[in-house]
C-alpha cells in the first residue's frame, strides 16, 4: 500500500506529477529507492523518444560566484515558450550555469571533442602506459581517456548539487518532468584568475 507521505516525499524529490510518482511507487511495492530507480529509467526512455524533436524556445541564465571572480552563462533549449517560461525550467538553467562556474567544463557533449584533441590527448597518455603489460595497455589507455574526458564534458560531469547524477541525468529528468526535448545549447565560463 502506497501512502500519501511516500507520494509527497518522492514528488518533492523528483518534481514529477503525483500520478507518475504514485505509479512508480506502486510498481516498486512502496519502496522509494526502487521507485526512484524506475523513474530514472523512465526519464531516459522519455528523453530517447523526444530526441528528434525541434527546439523552438529556450532560456539563458548567468551565475556569478566568489565576489565576481568566476561567472558562467548557459543557454538551455526546449520546444515551447510555455516550458521556457516555467519557474522550474528557469531554475534548471540557473543550476546548470552554477555547475558550469564550479566545474569548468571544456566541451558540451562527447561529440564536440575534435579528432585533433582526442589524438593529442591519446598521445599524452600513451607515455603513461608504456611500462604496463602489453596486453593491458590499450584497456588502460582507454580508461584514462574516458576518465579525462568525463571530467571535461558538461554532459558527462557529475552535477555539483547532486553528485549521484550527471548533467545528462538532470536533463533527462527534466525532459520527463516537462514533457519536452531539452538540451544545453551553449555555455561560457569566465574567470578573473
Amino acid at each position: 500500500m502506497v501512502t500519501l507521505d511516500q507520494i509527497k516525499s518522492l514528488r518533492e524529490a523528483t518534481g514529477l506529477s503525483v500520478m507518475q510518482v504514485k505509479k512508480a511507487l506502486e510498481e516498486a511495492d512502496g519502496d522509494p529507492a526502487k521507485a526512484l530507480a524506475l523513474l530514472k529509467k523512465k526519464s531516459k526512455d522519455v528523453a530517447a523518444k523526444k530526441a528528434d524533436r525541434k527546439f523552438n524556445a529556450g532560456a539563458m541564465a548567468a551565475y556569478i560566484h566568489n565576489k565576481g571572480a568566476v561567472g558562467a552563462m548557459v543557454e538551455l533549449l526546449c520546444e515551447t515558450d510555455f516550458v521556457s517560461g516555467n519557474e522550474g525550467f528557469q531554475k534548471l538553467v540557473y543550476d546548470i550555469a552554477l555547475h558550469v562556474a564550479a566545474a569548468n567544463p571544456e566541451f558540451n557533449t562527447l561529440a564536440d571533442i575534435t579528432d585533433a584533441v582526442k589524438e593529442s590527448t591519446r598521445e599524452l597518455f600513451i607515455k603513461e602506459v608504456e611500462g604496463k603489460p602489453k596486453d593491458l595497455q590499450e584497456k588502460i589507455l582507454q580508461g584514462k581517456l574516458d576518465a579525462y574526458f568525463k571530467e571535461r564534458v558538461l554532459a558527462e560531469q557529475m552535477f555539483v548539487k547532486n553528485p549521484d547524477i550527471t548533467i545528462t541525468d538532470l536533463i533527462n529528468e527534466s525532459i520527463h518532468k516537462f514533457g519536452e526535448k531539452i538540451a544545453v545549447g551553449r555555455f561560457v565560463r569566465f574567470s578573473i584568475k
